[in-house]
């Protein structure tokens, strides 16, 4: 599934795949959809990055709850780790998934987050 809404791939996947009822996001980063553009501060990667895991979502039939881990890539865990927790805590608030945070040496662009998520969508 490709969503219109996302930031195209940097490679050949699709965004997201659904197996039984469980959803499997490709890596997401920040990189702004149409343009590409890059957020300049991390914070501002971080709410990117979110607010494109949630198109891919619900371009796929899913929603922001339906997320049952969450693995997330830092370039540098030491600067970014704690606004990275921050703001994780203010997206998920009331829902709460596993969560996985690997630092990385890099990623396929100049970015300093990915998130590559797994959803279970129920039939509604």
């Amino acid at each position: 599934m490709k969503s219109a809404r996302a930031p195209e791939p940097v490679g050949l996947y699709p965004h997201a795949r659904r197996a039984g009822g469980l959803l499997f996001l490709s890596g997401i980063g920040p990189r702004r959809p149409g343009t590409n553009e890059i957020p300049q501060s991390f914070e501002d990667q971080c709410r990117s990055v979110f607010d494109n895991v949630r198109v891919v979502l619900e371009d796929a039939g899913g929603r922001w709850e339906d997320l049952v881990d969450v693995t997330v890539f830092l370039t540098n865990m030491k600067r970014d780790f704690t606004a990275y927790n921050r703001l994780y805590s203010e997206y998920f608030a009331a829902a709460q998934p596993c969560r996985t945070t690997v630092e990385v040496v890099s990623l396929p662009t100049p970015i300093a987050i990915e998130l590559k998520c797994i959803a279970e969508v129920r039939s509604r």
